[in-house]
């Protein structure tokens, strides 16, 4: 098979589109890119032969033919593309390019990459085979696709893995650059698969599913890496993004191999590409702060990208991972912060957030999709949440926030630490299972169906996320362990390719290794450091060798347990190291130490070294070195070789630290000698360069001596001489100014060690010596040089990280900063690295980001693992002439006896805990503390004995008398000692307040947080009322605030569609006359404004006409229309009673509705799950009608609860009154037994006590002895068991509350019994009289019957509450049995509306359907009831107009009056038909127009003249009056029959109007009856779903508890065991139904008796109505009788009382007169102005006259004032030559000024130059003088 040839790629580079050409319209270009599509694909060649495609050069972008179907524009503005010569464009439009056949596909096995091997090398190709991947790039985008129900598709390293799911077989596919994979996509209909690569200029392989056969390639898509690929809906697109530094973005017609557009994304980052499934012309780029809208347009330049940057505007810029694009067009993406942006027109139309303005998700949201009408998001915070499409899509901003708060309609929790980067939907019928990838290192399988049957979320695989900073290998088995910074350690077989086991920590792992076998023989330890310093002992074992217990879970294959922990460092722990003998451990860190411990003594610590550095490698010598030394790696050039650490065999604990002092350690500081390596490469290169020339010069000379002879010596010496040249300098000797930093190294031989260096010093291997010991040398002086090294190809850039050797040394494996591994085939024990010369080199991990940390071969040399930075875990079988067996698996440990039953020791999590050193650098300190408060102590002791004689002296001066006493301050020594103290003290509490204010504020704010959590949401806590004399007791509800269903406001009623008979009720009759008739009648007050004093004038004589002529007009014609009004009224009384009587077959409307009702409550009704049940509209259940349900039971059981409490509180009080009161009666009776003998007394109930239980809210009630006592308590249980701490305050404060009442009391009365008993004592001693045992006796008597009644008091009291109680407990037995049936009504409640939530959606699209078809007919309804009532409205014009033309014959006939002889004439000529030209809407046609429309007019009328002459005898002339006919009658013609004309037309305008309406109605009646079929099907489609969604609420089950004897289903005398079939009713509703059999019966007699009454009333109307019928009869003979005799013949009346006078002359009469008058005043008012003005003119005259004379005298003035002057000037001009007095006044003031000035400035320089004196006098500022 032939491959295609190598594309063109030199315009490839700069061929970009351009977001140019806005001028074409969307629709065309929409249109033409469609036809280039489809042509771009239209042409194939089917040869076997050459059926590839043959590119003239990507210059060339247009693919055409001869029909011209297709062209490409690739130019940009930034970059030129070299066009190719006018012959060669031609000769490319006529060629016909062939196209890629169908059925061709590449050679995997030439394209994908190989290993390099080194010429002249035995290594074969295979060396090394990849047998299995641990790893996953699990925060790679989109780096989880799947191909199939069971194949996993992923990226890891350098290869794509195909991952069957069931199997766990992996299948892989190398990319052909050999440098990376940078995005993966799968074809839309799962046949083909892409593979997007790095490197430079990468290719873009598509490969055949499941073929694997690669299918096609696309070049010169990007200059460095791709970022993302995806497909268009149907398959036939392939979108891809670059990174950087080009970003961008091209689509192709993949399948010919062509790009068809291209251009820069962005100038950052660019995450995704997607195309819209709606419309393919539409893309969406996102990244790094931006988002672009592209669009497909067709310019006049070509086929372009447009894009639309989208604008945030208020909103903050955010990176963009997740979007989604809607049917719409409009977009919906993810933010930084969690919410949802709603892009529209590049814009954010909206931002979306949960209630409470809380984000969507915690953190980014990564991806969102559109699934089934709803939409998903997958969220950084583990969450997958399901949202409303349609409210998504419809939202809109309601405030200036932009926010719009929407809740998800499911969501599921997937993990705690999840963090969810993408997912993918299984396609499997019948479920809705998606596969997630976590970036947290696992692969999901979610279960969105959120159902009853949904699964949990299951982990299919678990990887490490992060780099993998640490791999050690079992030195017995296949066994291998791996740590990373994600916390976690785990251990694979890699024999059987099978993960064993994981422990996770707080902290991550940074070194990792195995013991050896001299530590455990049976290979079971791991030792691991973590990032924190400390170092844990793990060990594996093999659970099945455990005893096993009932109960256990699944047994594992393997399973670690913990069993040391110990913390030697304080930063991260970087090596870990065992001596050869397996003695010490070794460890070091980035804290610049290595510490060292004694395995055999349970890992004794023995003592730590500083290093000069970060330690990043430990390596102790091998056997074959005389002593056990351990090298020591630092990252900043240092390396050091320390001996065996010294052993105390005896405990010292005298030392302060545990650092090793006086260890013979030796320095090698590295210093750089790439320079001098180069320089004498650099001289070698130029002496064999010189050697090669002189041999070179030597055959010259020769040849031209012998051509030539001495001229040939002399020219050659001349070519010499020009050839001879400056040699350039050699390169400099340089030293790197931050030293290259160490990454790898190993011994070679003792005191002998090579090292791999990083930055400049990168491309060699250098080999180094230690320098002798000398104690006195300051290593960090020294500068120390290798004496060897060797070059490694390609290494410049690409340093070895790290080396490892197999077991024979015979193969060196390096990891590669790239990747990539090197394999060198040396010498056995070859350490100084002589043969290093061939090696194996290939890529495996990914070139950007995939450097190797570590590389390890099995304990056999079969197997190498590698892991690095990029997540991945390679297993490579390294070639041998042994083959393991298939099935082999490693051998995990058998577990220690006893290993079940240890202890498990504490864990170190807190990464600031004390580290070896420091806990014994504070075990000192603490001992030296120790000490130092023991001598405090005995100074308190010395100052306390002090104490207490000074208080003895104060006793002392107490006892003296007044006069001789000391007073308190005769003590005080010095006063101001104890001011000072007492300030100290105030100074020490201010400081201890300013200390503990943040601890005080932070106690605060947990406390207030605690009690909103805990408390604010509690109303009432339970309270436990206990009974005095019995057990019994009772307890409150705990009750809580109520639930959001209680607060909740349904809106259930707006849900459903309202019935016809609600739509009527609630808009009327009149609701389209309301929208229609919307003129409003506006009655304005008209007053006359010009002059109201006017009103006031007496009135002319020709007023008096005019308004008496008006007055008659308006009389008569007031009459004629009362007179019209009443016949219309009459006319309008008739039409209503006609119109109110009922047809023969009316019936009433109610008799109707009653008779549905009837018929649909009437009969055999069905069960709710009967298949035909129709569920009433009124009966139509929703989400929202159950929580209101459920809103009104919570209330409901709320107030009862609520009720009960209050009774129980009361009853509390009750308690504690009772109490008080027994308290005061058992002290009385203490008092009378206290005067009765002891055999007389009556035993005293015990008082009762008040329980904690029983006033819970004096918990929080405490005070100082309450503090005090929880300190002591809280100090005694730190010490008795340290880790747990009791919270006893409660208890303490409760019991003391509980028992104050009675303290109190005792404390109360014990000092009255004390005195009366001391009373009583004295009286005993004196023997009673007689008078007094009298009395004594008495009052005994009155004692007794005092104490009887009193304990009979106090029983009653006791008994009372106790009755009172077990009342009030009855009643909470009873509620608490309602409570319970409440709590199952709820549940059953709660689960009817989970079941009607996912109803919901689908109901609301039928409701809406439903509610839009019952809309639309209801409209149209209304319109066919318009078009109606319209019709009737012209109809009645139409009899209107019919009855004007009546009226105005019956008016000229009445006017001609009888026996007229021109009757007939003017009655022909009132009725002639003429033509009459239509009324023009706009004026000013032309004149020819006006003369052709006369001309045809008058052609009309003589047509018409003539028309009627051949019908008649005579010819009629209607323009001229005939002799002896009275010309008003002629004029009266004429003008009726214009009006005759004007009805006519109207009547035929109008008959029009009627017959375009009845074509709207026929029309509208159609789709009336199209849209109520639809509304008919719309209807039963809602009805049937709601069937569907009343059988799925039967099957919830609902809890009814019954009793025995409520049960009456019996078989056979017994109850059955089955009562499925059987129904439950209430008392009520079985009474009710008893009841309505009665109340039938009664109805149907009251119905039978009313029908009898109706039947009699119908013969009595009949009645009636035929006696009505002769009245009217005989009354209408009556009245025509009447009008014979009044008016000789039958009249119209109303045509008669029509006629009225000629309203028009009346008006223009009246018009006339008004105008007279209003001429003869504007002719007065003109005369008095006329008069007003010569007057006004006359009076100008005489004052322009006088002006001219005062003018006049002014002018002779004026001429003697001139004459004046000129004498004056000429007499007084020498006065004015010496100075003016003025200048010298002012000359005088500006120089005191200056000179005031001059002071000022004086003094303020002193005054500076004090202030500059530190100490200096400050002096009061300088005030100013009057004069300044």
């Amino acid at each position: 098979m032939k491959e295609p040839d190598d594309q063109d790629t030199d315009g490839g580079k700069s061929d970009r589109s351009e977001s140019d050409g806005r001028q074409s319209s969307k629709s065309e270009a929409k249109s033409h890119t469609k036809e280039v599509l489809e042509d771009a694909t239209e042409e194939t060649v089917t040869e076997g032969e050459e059926s590839y495609l043959e590119e003239e050069g990507s210059d060339l972008e247009n693919v055409k033919g001869s029909s011209d179907s297709s062209e490409y524009d690739y130019s940009e503005s930034t970059k030129t593309s070299q066009e190719p010569p006018a012959p060669a464009v031609e000769e490319a439009e006529e060629e016909v390019k062939k196209k890629i056949s169908e059925s061709f596909f590449y050679d995997y096995a030439e394209l994908a990459s190989t290993p390099f091997v080194t010429l002249d090398s035995d290594i074969p190709l295979n060396f090394l085979e990849l047998v299995h991947s641990f790893g996953y790039e699990c925060r790679k985008r989109a780096n989880l696709h799947l191909l199939d129900s069971n194949t996993l598709m992923y990226v890891a390293g350098n290869q794509l893995i195909l991952l069957n799911i069931k199997t766990k077989e992996q299948i892989y596919l190398r990319s052909s650059s050999g440098e990376g994979i940078g995005a993966i996509g799968v074809h839309p209909h799962k046949t083909y698969f892409t593979v997007a690569e790095k490197g430079s200029f990468p290719k873009i392989v598509i490969y055949e599913y499941p073929s694997l056969r690669p299918y096609r390639i696309l070049t010169d898509g990007t200059e460095k890496a791709y970022t993302y690929v995806d497909f268009n809906y149907m398959g036939t697109l392939l979108a891809s993004i670059g990174s950087h530094p080009d970003y961008t973005l091209t689509i192709w017609n993949w399948k010919e191999e062509q790009p068809m557009l291209r251009t820069k994304a962005f100038s950052q980052d660019v995450f995704k590409v997607t195309f819209n499934p709606e419309d393919e012309e539409q893309l969406t780029t996102s990244g790094s702060g931006h988002i672009k809208f592209w669009e497909m347009a067709f310019t006049f330049t070509g086929l372009k990208l447009q894009g639309s940057l989208g604008r945030f505007g208020k909103t903050a810029t955010t990176d963009i991972e997740g979007y989604v694009a809607l049917p719409d067009g409009k977009v919906l993406s993810g933010s930084e912060w969690g919410n949802l942006l709603l892009w529209e027109g590049s814009v954010i139309k909206v931002e979306l957030c949960r209630t409470g303005t809380k984000s969507c998700h915690h953190g980014p949201i990564n991806q969102i999709m559109l699934d089934e009408g709803e939409v998903v998001t997958a969220g950084s915070d583990g969450c997958v949440r399901i949202w409303d499409f349609e409210t998504i899509d419809t939202a809109d901003t309601i405030d200036e926030t932009g926010l719009l708060e929407i809740e998800p309609i499911n969501e599921l929790q997937v993990g705690k630490d999840v963090n969810l980067f993408s997912m993918i939907k299984m396609n499997e019928t019948g479920n809705n299972f998606w596969l997630a990838q976590d970036a947290n290192g696992a692969i999901w399988k979610l279960d969105l169906s959120f159902s009853n049957i949904t699964q949990d979320p299951e982990c299919l695989f678990s990887f490490h996320y992060g780099a993998i900073e640490a791999l050690a290998v079992s030195p017995v088995t296949y066994l291998m362990a791996t740590t990373a910074l994600d916390c976690s350690v785990r251990i694979y077989d890699f024999a059987s390719k099978t993960p064993l086991c994981k422990m996770k920590f707080k902290q991550g792992g940074t070194a990792l290794t195995w013991a050896p076998s001299r530590v455990n023989y049976s290979g079971a330890q791991v030792v691991v450091g973590f990032e924190d310093g400390v170092v844990r002992i793990l060990e594996l074992y093999d659970p099945k060798g455990l005893t096993l217990f009932t109960g256990r879970k699944k047994i594992l294959d393997a399973d670690i347990y913990f069993k040391q922990v110990f913390k030697p460092h304080t930063a991260q722990v970087t090596a870990l190291a065992y001596e050869r003998d397996g003695e010490i451990l070794a460890t070091g860190s980035k804290d610049h130490t290595v510490f060292f411990f004694d395995v055999e003594k349970d890992y004794k610590p023995i003592g730590y070294i500083k290093t000069p550095g970060p330690v990043c490698q430990l390596m102790w010598s091998t056997l074959s070195h005389p002593e056990s030394t351990l090298l020591i790696i630092c990252e900043n050039g240092y390396i050091l070789q320390s001996p065996y650490p010294p052993i105390n065999e005896e405990e010292d604990n005298d030392d302060f630290s545990y650092e090793i002092g006086d260890m013979p350690i030796r320095y090698f500081h590295f210093s750089s000698v790439k320079s001098k390596i180069m320089r004498l490469i650099e001289i070698e290169n130029r002496k064999k360069q010189k050697e090669l020339k002189a041999k070179e010069r030597e055959a010259r000379r020769r040849k031209l001596v012998e051509e030539m002879g001495e001229d040939g010596e002399k020219e050659f010496q001349e070519e010499k001489e020009e050839e001879e040249e400056e040699e350039e300098p050699l390169p400099e000797i340089f030293f790197p100014p931050t030293p290259s930093p160490i990454l790898c190294g190993f011994y070679s031989e003792p005191e002998k060690f090579w090292v791999s260096l990083g930055g400049y010093d990168s491309g060699f291997l250098y080999h180094c010596e230690f320098p002798p010991y000398d104690e006195s040398s300051d290593f960090k002086a020294q500068k120390d040089e290798p004496f060897d090294f060797r070059f490694l190809e390609d290494t410049e850039d690409n340093p070895v990280q790290t080396i490892t050797f197999s077991f024979n040394q015979s193969m060196m494996f390096c990891g590669m900063r790239n990747g990539a591994i090197r394999v060198y085939v040396l010498h056995p024990n070859d350490l100084s690295l002589a043969s290093l010369e061939h090696y194996w080199h290939f890529n495996v991990h990914d070139s950007d980001y995939g450097c190797v940390k570590r590389v390890l071969t099995s304990f056999d040399d079969r197997f190498l693992v590698t892991v690095g930075a990029d997540s991945n875990i390679f297993i490579f079988n390294i070639i041998s002439e042994f083959v393991l067996k298939k099935g082999t698996k490693a051998k995990v440990p058998s577990p220690r006896f006893g290993i079940e039953t240890e202890p498990i020791p504490e864990d170190i999590d807190d990464p600031k805990a004390y580290s070896i050193e420091n806990a014994r650098r504070k075990r000192e300190h603490d001992k030296l503390m120790k000490e130092v408060e023991e001598i405090k102590a005995g100074k308190r002791e010395k100052i306390k004995a002090l104490r207490n004689e000074f208080q003895k002296l104060l006793e002392m001066n107490k006892k003296l008398p007044k006069h001789m006493q000391f007073k308190r301050t005769d003590f005080n020594l010095d006063s101001e000692i104890r001011a000072e103290i007492d300030r100290k003290t105030v100074h020490k509490i201010q400081q201890v307040e300013k200390e503990l204010a943040w601890e005080k504020e932070r106690c605060e704010l947990g406390l207030k947080k605690l009690q909103r959590r805990f408390r604010d949401s509690l109303e009432s806590d339970i309270i436990v009322v206990h009974a005095i004399q019995s057990d019994h007791k009772i307890s409150s509800y705990r009750l809580t605030k109520p639930s959001k269903y209680t607060k909740l406001k349904q809106t259930s009623q707006t849900d459903r569609r309202p019935s016809k008979f609600d739509r009527l009720e609630k808009e009327g009759p009149g609701r389209r006359d309301s929208l229609r008739d919307t003129g409003v009648s506006i009655n304005i007050q008209e007053e006359s404004v010009i002059d109201k004093g006017n009103k006031f004038r007496p009135r002319t004589l020709s007023e008096i006409m005019v308004e008496n002529q008006i007055e008659k007009t308006r009389k008569l014609i007031l009459k004629a229309e009362r007179a019209q009004l009443k016949i219309q009224q009459r006319k309008k009384e008739w039409e209503e009673l006609y119109r109110s009587k009922p047809d023969d077959d009316y019936e009433d409307p109610k008799d109707i509705q009653a008779i549905k009702e009837a018929q649909v409550y009437m009969g055999d009704f069905n069960l709710k799950t009967a298949l035909d049940y129709k569920i009433p509209e009124h009966m139509r259940i929703n989400a929202a009608k159950k929580e209101e349900e459920l809103g009104n039971l919570d209330s409901l059981v709320y107030t009862k609860k609520v009720h009960m409490n209050k009774c129980i509180l009361s009853l509390r009080d009750f308690k504690v009154a009772v109490v008080e009161e027994i308290q005061c009666l058992v002290q009385e009776v203490r008092n009378i037994q206290s005067t009765l003998h002891i055999s007389k007394h009556i035993p005293i109930p015990q008082i009762p006590q008040i329980h904690s239980e029983e006033v819970p809210e004096k918990r929080f009630q405490y005070d100082e002895e309450t503090l005090i006592k929880f300190k002591q308590q809280r100090v005694k249980s730190q010490i008795e068991k340290p880790s747990q701490v009791e919270y006893v305050g409660s208890r303490i404060s409760g019991g003391k509350d509980g028992d104050s009442t009675t303290q109190d009391s005792s404390v109360r009365f014990s000092g009255g019994s004390r005195v009366s008993s001391d009373l009583l004592m004295e009286f005993e001693k004196a023997e009673p009289t007689e008078v007094e045992l009298e009395i004594m006796k008495r009052d005994e008597v009155k004692h007794l019957y005092m104490q009887h009644y009193l304990i009979n008091r106090i029983q009653e009291l006791m008994v009372t509450f106790d009755a009172e109680l077990r009342i009030l407990r009855h009643q909470k037995l009873k509620l608490d049995t309602q409570m319970k049936l409440s709590d199952l009504h709820h549940v059953t409640l709660f689960q009817e509306i989970l079941l009607l939530k996912n109803f919901e959606k689908q109901e609301n699209i039928l409701q809406e359907r439903v509610n839009s078809l019952d809309k639309e007919e209801q409209d149209m309804q209304w319109k066919i009831n318009d078009t109606l009532k319209e019709m009737e409205d012209k109809k009645n014009e139409i009899i209107k107009l019919q009855e004007q033309e009546k009226a105005l014959y019956a008016g000229f006939q009445a006017a001609l009056g009888e026996n007229n002889k021109f009757a007939n004439f003017l009655m022909k000529v009132l009725k002639k038909k003429i033509k009459r030209v239509k009324k023009r809407e706009v004026e000013g046609d032309a004149d020819e127009d006006e003369e052709s429309d006369e001309s045809n007019e008058d052609e009309s009328s003589l047509e018409d003249d003539e028309d009627e002459s051949g019908s008649e005898a005579e010819v009629l002339d209607d323009s001229i009056c005939p002799i002896g006919c009275d010309g008003a009658l002629f004029e009266l013609a004429l003008q009726l029959r214009e009006k005759r004309l004007d009805i006519e037309e109207a009547f035929i305008e109008e008959k029009k109007i009627v017959d375009n309406l009845k074509k709207e109605y026929d029309t509208l009646s159609k789709k009336v009856k199209v849209v109520a079929m639809n509304l008919k099907a719309a209807e039963e489609a809602l009805e049937a779903y709601q069937r569907e969604k009343q059988q799925q609420v039967n099957e919830v089950l609902v809890v009814i508890p019954l009793k025995l004897h409520q049960i009456e289903y019996m078989v056979f005398g017994e109850i059955p065991n089955d009562l499925s079939g059987t129904l439950v009713f209430s008392n009520h509703s079985l009474g009710r139904l008893q009841e309505r059999i009665v109340q039938l019966q009664e109805e149907n007699t009251r119905q039978q008796k009313l029908n009898k009454e109706c039947r009699e009333r119908r013969k009595m109307l009949i009645r009636e109505k035929r006696e009505m019928a002769k009245n009217i009869e005989k009354m209408e003979q009556t009245v025509r009788q009447l009008m014979v005799s009044k008016f000789g013949r039958v009249i119209d009346l109303e045509a008669l009382q029509t006629l009225s006078v000629n309203t028009t002359l009346e008006e223009l009469k009246i018009k006339k007169l008004q105008k007279e008058l209003m001429n003869a005043k504007e002719m007065n008012m003109w005369e008095q102005k006329i008069a007003q003005a010569r007057w006004e003119l006359m009076m100008k005259t005489k004052e322009h006259t006088k002006k001219l004379h005062q003018m006049n005298d002014l002018c002779i003035e004026k001429k003697k004032l001139d004459s004046r002057l000129n004498t004056l000037q000429n007499q007084q001009g020498n006065a004015f030559q010496g100075p003016r007095t003025a200048d010298i006044v002012a000359r005088k003031k500006i120089t005191e000024l200056i000179q005031v000035q001059a002071e000022r400035i004086l003094e303020l320089k002193e005054e500076i130059a004090l202030l500059r004196k530190k100490g200096g006098l400050l002096l009061p500022p300088i005030q100013s003088t009057e004069n300044e």
